[in-house]
C-alpha cells in the first residue's frame, strides 16, 4: 500500500489546508499510476523556504507553488520504496486559489496530485508530454471525487 508522510512547517505562511485531504490526494496518484509500494514525502511550507530551495536546487531566484525531489536508485540498481519529496508552499497555494476562485483544499490538491506526478516520471517540457499530464491530473482529481 502507498504511504505518504507529511510535515507541516510551523511557519505563518504554511497554515491551512486540509492535511487528510493533502495526503490522500498523493497516495490516490500512487494507487493510480500502479505505485502501490512507494511512498512519498510532502512538506507544506511557506513561499520563503519554497524560494530557498527553488534557488538551491534549480537555480530559480524565486518562489514557486510545488517543487518535487525524486530520488534516484539505489547504488545497487534495487529500487528504494521511497520516490521523493513533494513541497508546496501553502502561502503561494491560497493566493492562486483566490485568483482561481477555488478553495485553498482544492489548490493543494491540485499541487499534490502535480507533484507526485513528477515524482513518477510526469513532466511538461514539451506539448504533448504537458497534455499527458494534465490528462492524468485530471483523471486522477476526479478519482478523489467519488
Amino acid at each position: 500500500m502507498a504511504s505518504v508522510a507529511l510535515t507541516r512547517r510551523r511557519r505563518h505562511g504554511a497554515a491551512g489546508g486540509d492535511g487528510r485531504a493533502v495526503k490522500r490526494a498523493a497516495a490516490a496518484t500512487l494507487e493510480a499510476e500502479g505505485a502501490h509500494d512507494r511512498e512519498v514525502s510532502i512538506l507544506l511550507t511557506d513561499d520563503r523556504e519554497v524560494h530557498d530551495l527553488n534557488r538551491a536546487y534549480r537555480g530559480v531566484d524565486k518562489p514557486t507553488d510545488v517543487l518535487a525531489f525524486a530520488l534516484d536508485e539505489a547504488e545497487d540498481g534495487a529500487m528504494d520504496p521511497s520516490l521523493g519529496d513533494v513541497v508546496v508552499s501553502v502561502e503561494r497555494a491560497r493566493h492562486q486559489a483566490e485568483r482561481r476562485r477555488v478553495t485553498l483544499d482544492a489548490e493543494l490538491e491540485l499541487l499534490v496530485v502535480h507533484g507526485t506526478l513528477h515524482l513518477l516520471g510526469y513532466d511538461h517540457d514539451a506539448p504533448e508530454p504537458a497534455r499527458i499530464m494534465r490528462n492524468r491530473t485530471r483523471a486522477i482529481r476526479r478519482l478523489l471525487r467519488r
